[in-house]
């Protein structure tokens, strides 16, 4: 990877950041790769060496690196800490680094630190749920410990104390646990499958120069397009619709219509647009942008 500096930030930063203390190991796939589009894992692969990335993009996951190394002196003597575990199934090699394992008598809980935004803390990632739970089938497939427990800790990068005291749902903390649903072991099991058999097929497309599998709308982070019915200089709609019918409805039923218009909002691939890093590469975008230019 080819890595950029458009913004001048300190050399320091960019030291760190072209010395990556993270690796996978031997292992063909790890969890977060399993998890992701097969599309975008098999795209970085081919195209590593091409792919450019801007030193300010990466400031985040550089905190994230660090918040994770402090707080490994917060173990207590129950605590397994930052360990990778790797096994053999279904002729791939799969690993994942578990930040904290919690051992009990009846159980291990299993936490994963994320350094991310309040939004993200008040609604709902399959990501984390996926990746947690493949975890969990890690631990019980290779040290034979029961998983009791799986819970995101989230340090929280643009809490405010303000928004804490005025808006419902949000974080009371800059801290905060989220429990995440654990899934029996044979739904587990079954998930790494499925996900591993795309995975196989975009590796076996990419080897005899066939089109990728694509990209879901949920990979693509996709909003669909939509007809909101808004009164002029407002800041927000009144109402959102998928359809031009129901916006329309809703504006026909107004008593008083002055200033008010349906006003259509195009679709958006927002990971396609502004945090994938094989976009260019990406025959599936490619096609959409030439689409949106038609």
């Amino acid at each position: 990877m080819q890595l950029t500096n458009k913004f001048n930030l300190p050399q320091t930063f960019v030291n760190v950041i072209k010395r990556p203390t993270y690796s996978k190991g031997k292992a063909d796939l790890s969890a977060t790769e399993l998890i992701n589009s097969p599309q975008i894992v098999s795209l970085k692969h081919k195209h590593w060496d091409e792919i450019e990335q801007d030193a300010s993009e990466m400031v985040w996951s550089l905190f994230g690196s660090a918040v994770h190394a402090i707080l490994e002196h917060g173990r207590d003597e129950s605590y397994v800490i930052e360990q990778r575990l790797s096994t053999e199934f279904e002729g791939w090699t799969l690993s994942g680094a578990i930040d904290l394992q919690e051992v009990h008598e009846d159980g291990v809980i299993l936490s994963d630190y994320k350094v991310t935004g309040a939004w993200a803390v008040m609604n709902e990632k399959a990501d984390w749920t996926h990746q947690l739970n493949v975890y969990a089938w890690l631990v019980q497939r290779v040290k034979h410990q029961y998983v009791k427990k799986l819970q995101i800790i989230a340090i929280i990068r643009d809490w405010s104390a303000r928004e804490a005291q005025t808006r419902e749902g949000y974080p009371q903390a800059p801290v905060a646990t989220i429990d995440i649903e654990l899934w029996p072991y044979e739904k587990r099991e079954a998930y790494v499958r499925k996900r591993l058999r795309l995975h196989n097929d975009a590796y076996f497309a990419m080897s005899v120069n066939e089109p990728l599998p694509h990209c879901t709308p949920e990979e693509m982070w996709e909003r669909p397009a939509t007809w909101a019915v808004k009164k002029e200089g407002a800041s927000r709609a009144k109402s959102v619709h998928t359809t031009l019918e129901e916006a329309q409805n809703v504006f026909d039923q107004l008593k008083d219509k002055k200033g008010y218009a349906v006003e259509f909002r195009p679709g958006e691939r927002v990971r396609c647009s502004n945090y994938c890093p094989v976009s260019k590469f990406c025959s599936q975008h490619q096609s959409f942008l030439n689409q949106e230019k038609a």
